[in-house]
């Protein structure tokens, strides 16, 4: 991750906003935001999977477990509970 003036953020730094991000993913999920959220970790997977591998798994973890919460692709909907 870079900081606002372009350099490589610490790792330490990284890693906890990271940690943030992921929480907030989590609570837009329970809040029935689910699509949503897989959007947005999505997006963060592409951009750390080239620079972050450690980073990049803890959202793919996080993508493997809303999906099966997320609607069918395209949708924009939360797949029923049930």
């Amino acid at each position: 991750m870079t900081d606002s003036d372009g350099k490589e953020a610490a790792p330490d730094t990284a890693a906890a906003l990271c940690a943030i991000l992921l929480d907030g993913l989590r609570a837009l999920a329970e809040a029935g935001e689910v699509d949503a959220a897989c959007r947005l970790a999505g997006r963060a997977c592409a951009i750390l999977r080239q620079t972050d591998s450690a980073q990049w798994r803890r959202y793919n973890v996080l993508l493997h477990r809303l999906g099966p919460r997320a609607g069918p692709v395209g949708t924009g909907r939360s797949a029923p509970y049930g």
